[in-house]
């Protein structure tokens, strides 16, 4: 979380991703055109890091309709009617609902009831059956 959304606040972000999965095969990461994920900056991220840029069509929401789905749930049950006294205690309650529920614990219709930690877990077992 930062004060404006520039092209280090989403590489910062993907770094993250990149070192905890560490993913041995190109990765497809898609965004919406916001300014950051059109960056030079952002396109030579991808590129060192073997990963692939996919956006959505301009003024379309459906394109990216799980995160546009995530974000309204984090509103909802978290940051609604909610008055932080600073940004760090933000980012602390916001950082504690992804790692501490909405990952390991919120079920989900389209993960077939699974968590999203629970569903990956699941589906790597499944190719390791195979």
């Amino acid at each position: 979380m930062k004060s404006s959304p520039k092209a280090d606040l989403v590489i910062d972000a993907l770094l993250m991703a990149v070192w905890r999965r560490r993913p041995k095969k190109k990765v497809l990461v898609h965004s919406d055109q916001g300014i950051q994920y059109t960056s030079s900056d952002w396109r030579s991220f991808l590129n060192e890091h073997n990963l692939e840029a996919s956006m959505s069509r301009k003024d379309n929401c459906h394109d990216n309709a799980v995160a546009e789905s995530f974000f309204s749930l984090l509103k909802k049950d978290r940051v609604k009617r909610k008055i932080y006294s600073t940004r760090a205690e933000a980012r602390a309650e916001i950082f504690d609902y992804i790692e501490g529920f909405y990952n390991p614990r919120r079920n989900h219709g389209t993960n077939g009831g699974l968590s999203p930690v629970r569903y990956e877990k699941q589906y790597y077992q499944q190719l390791e059956d195979v």
